[in-house]
């Protein structure tokens, strides 16, 4: 049904495109009405917490943890402004929903081509120059055991050198639902998304970015159960 519910949103969003009749309003309403269905269809037991640090008129580089392919259902269910992604270039394949991104503003980073990956970082800023909210999840990867992994530097640079707040935010329980390099659907588990004071980017500098990603890494996982808190592993980056 999720598939389906997918393919409902993606197919008039490429139509509209090819006509020249899509707006970002109605991506957005779409985007909205797929993460409901998404989240009701699996039953999902979303507690959103921290919404008094997101403003919905502020552009934001949201950056989380990442688990599961349902954080993206519970980050869209959650946010209120309008908000778009960075993902992996080989989702650009897949039939329809890579065109359907494509249209939607979706940004596609290839990770393997340093060129590419600062063109499309170069994209990222232009979209939240317009007002949008870019989404990243810096470990680039799902998790595993639920310990984040370590942070790259891209989306760091892309907020830095565009002036824009970092807003954090912490996700559990979506590994429980869909759990990586599962196709199954566990329905009816808790999940949890936690959102940050935001950090502004203006007070570090690139100079200091590395002190960004460890503070940014710090607070996301601040919002981890014991035992999954970065400090409570021996040497996590």
């Amino acid at each position: 049904m999720t598939i389906a519910t997918t393919a409902q949103v993606c197919a008039p969003t490429v139509l509209d495109a090819a006509r020249g009749r899509l707006r970002r309003e109605s991506i957005d309403r779409r985007l909205d009405y797929w993460s409901r269905a998404a989240v009701r269809l699996a039953d999902m037991r979303v507690e959103v917490a921290g919404l008094e640090h997101v403003d919905p008129d502020q552009t934001y580089v949201v950056m989380s943890n990442h688990q599961s392919n349902y954080d993206i259902f519970t980050v869209y269910y959650a946010f209120p402004g309008t908000l778009r992604m960075v993902a992996k270039v080989e989702i650009r394949k897949f039939p329809l929903i890579g065109r359907a991104m494509e249209a939607a503003e979706f940004v596609f980073v290839d990770r393997r081509d340093n060129r590419r990956a600062r063109a499309s970082l170069d994209a990222a800023a232009e979209l939240m120059a317009s007002g949008v909210s870019v989404w990243i999840a810096p470990e680039g990867t799902r998790s595993r055991t639920g310990h984040m992994g370590p942070f790259k530097k891209g989306g760091f640079m892309l907020a830095l050198n565009a002036g824009i707040p970092i807003l954090p935010a912490t996700l559990w329980g979506t590994r429980a639902v869909q759990p990586i390099s599962q196709l199954a659907v566990h329905r009816s588990q808790p999940v949890s998304l936690r959102f940050h004071a935001p950090i502004a980017t203006t007070d570090y500098g690139v100079e200091r970015r590395d002190e960004l990603m460890a503070r940014v890494r710090q607070v996301i996982g601040s919002g981890l159960p014991e035992g999954f808190r970065p400090e409570d592993r021996a040497g996590d980056p």
